[in-house]
């Protein structure tokens, strides 16, 4: 196993509220990624005491989530997120419990979580504490609902996206009965946020085996109750891996033939994911008709270029298409990447036509942007000058 993932600042949180006579454990993904060998994220803790009591004993703290028991803790500089032992009630906004109840029993909070996996806890000496066979499912590679499933999707919808994330994320099968209250339940999912559900896709797109996800979406129908879906995804295994959630949305947007407006809109991207998006979708129908042109690699960013050829291979894998090495080096060897490279600026061009500042000179150094892009004209300013000069007085 990892290294055991409790850093001197947490132990500190737990050693304070044990010697006030509360219980106070390690919960949630950073115990099941350790168990899993791999390197735990954000570390927190569940405890006896109520958030009034760790506010005495923990004096540095801020309310994050108090009334549904959570208290962030600053302990050496490290931000701790605390949360009371709970059983809570439904999510009828989608986002947060109707009502929480604080309980004393570490089996009543964990009986309230998702699966067997996140359903661990571990003392500040680093016994595991699995009530639900959590460690046995892993190593079986098995996503189960904690107790009924039904009653776990019931209580908050997201779950069910949640399992098909952790299917790509850890390449993990879905448990039979857990599976197959995903497919009674899959209209709820349209009770959920937009922003919850894009959290989870952008986590599924960046998975081990988003292949699995997908077909789990289609299989379950949950996918027919998302904002938007593809029909097909029979080019997906050929444009994985993924290198970010924004290349998961373009392919979206590719497969299922939907604008990168219409995606855009149906899951809130933020503007520099629709901007990607939109850059990769015209790329790509210029791809569908020709190489990529000087202009192209130019325009584009090589993250664009690298996502459409991947994009255009999987749709016609017969055609002729280039290595990410090659896109690279086509994009290196252009003379100037920007604007912002070149020699020469618009003072320049003032002080060599001894016209006065206007339109005119954004309209030439596009020109010069031009002819230095194509080879007219080397990106030296006396080559430059020597060019505009020519050119300058011959239209003027």
């Amino acid at each position: 196993m990892t290294v055991f993932f409790a850093n001197e600042a947490s132990q500190e949180v737990i050693r304070r509220l044990e010697e006030a006579g509360h219980e106070a454990v390690y919960v949630g993904g950073a115990v099941r990624d350790y168990v899993l060998d791999k390197r735990a994220e954000d570390i927190d803790i569940a405890t006896s005491a109520e958030p009034e009591e760790v506010k005495a004993i923990v004096t540095n703290t801020i309310d994050v989530g108090i009334l549904h028991g959570t208290v962030l803790v600053v302990v050496k500089g490290e931000p701790i997120e605390v949360t009371t032992y709970r059983t809570e009630g439904m999510y009828s906004d989608a986002r947060r419990p109707d009502e929480v109840h604080f309980v004393k029993s570490l089996r009543e909070d964990l009986l309230r979580r998702d699966f067997t996996m996140n359903a661990l806890a571990m003392t500040k000496d680093g016994k595991l504490v699995d009530l639900f066979g959590g460690i046995e499912d892993m190593q079986d590679q098995l996503i189960r609902a904690v107790g009924d499933p039904l009653e776990r999707f019931q209580e908050d919808a997201l779950r069910m996206l949640r399992a098909i994330r952790f299917s790509s994320s850890l390449d993990f099968e879905i448990e039979d009965q857990t599976l197959q209250a995903i497919r009674q339940s899959a209209m709820q999912i349209r009770h959920i946020s937009v922003e919850r559900l894009k959290i989870e896709l952008d986590k599924l797109f960046l998975g081990l085996n988003p292949a699995k996800a997908f077909d789990y979406l289609v299989a379950t129908g949950l996918g027919a109750h998302l904002p938007l879906f593809p029909k097909s995804f029979e080019t997906l295994d050929s444009t994985l891996p993924f290198k970010s959630a924004r290349e998961g949305w373009a392919f979206f947007s590719i497969a299922g033939q939907y604008s990168p407006g219409e995606v855009a809109r149906a899951y809130k991207l933020s503007n520099e994911e629709r901007k990607f998006i939109s850059a990769v979708s015209e790329a790509f129908t210029k791809r569908e008709n020709r190489l990529f042109s000087t202009d192209d690699y130019y325009l584009y960013d090589v993250s664009v270029l690298k996502a459409t050829e991947k994009f255009f291979h999987a749709a016609y894998p017969d055609r002729l298409t280039l290595t990410e090495q090659q896109l690279q080096q086509q994009k290196e060897s252009l003379p100037i990447q920007s604007v912002k490279e070149l020699t020469v600026n618009g003072k320049n061009l003032i002080e060599w036509s001894g016209d006065r500042a206007g339109k005119w000179v954004g309209d030439w150094i596009g020109k010069i942007e031009y002819a230095v892009l194509h080879g007219f004209c080397e990106n030296d300013p006396t080559k430059i000058k020597e060019w505009f000069m020519n050119d300058f007085k011959r239209e003027t």
